[in-house]
């Protein structure tokens, strides 16, 4: 198992956690009821509905596995507690960033992997584009690098998550 320390946000970590409470208080009893009724059946060597429920139990308890190493190896960003607008661009951040190539402002949350969702506009924190910026400050120009097509940025405004 990953002994690396999986970032999430507090929100994450709870929808991780309601996610796992479901599959063990909803999902496995349904399946194993599934699988009693099917043994009831009779014959299990060609009881389709048996090997179905087998499969999905098999499923149900790797997914569990997987969230309990998840919330078991995670560290928890919270956002900054004090009022202070953060000074420099850390995971749990939101950077304004504008791209001096293509002369657009864009906007980013940097989290952990499990949460990242580009199409929110949530990258993570192990992409190209964040490992540059964290640690840089508003006004930085940073070049982008371990792309195909390097690029520059410069930072317009760093707030909280």
């Amino acid at each position: 198992m990953n002994k690396e320390k999986t970032i999430l946000s507090r929100e994450k970590y709870n929808e991780i956690k309601k996610e796992m409470d479901h599959l063990i208080q909803v999902e496995r009893p349904s399946v194993i009821k599934t699988i009693q009724d099917a043994r009831e059946q009779g014959d299990l060597s060609e009881n389709a509905d048996y090997d179905a429920a087998k499969q999905k139990q098999a499923e149900i308890e790797t997914k569990i596995k997987q969230l309990e190493n998840i919330l078991n190896h995670c560290e928890i960003i919270e956002g900054a507690r004090s009022n202070k607008k953060p000074e420099v661009v850390k995971i749990g951040t939101v950077v304004e960033i504008y791209d001096l190539a293509e002369k657009k402002s864009f906007e980013y949350a940097i989290v952990g992997t499990v949460e990242a969702d580009p199409d929110k506009n949530k990258i993570s924190n192990e992409s190209p584009l964040a490992i540059a910026i964290l640690g840089k400050k508003k006004g930085d120009e940073v070049e982008i690098k371990g792309i195909e097509r390097p690029y520059r940025v410069k930072i317009l405004s760093i707030s909280k998550l």
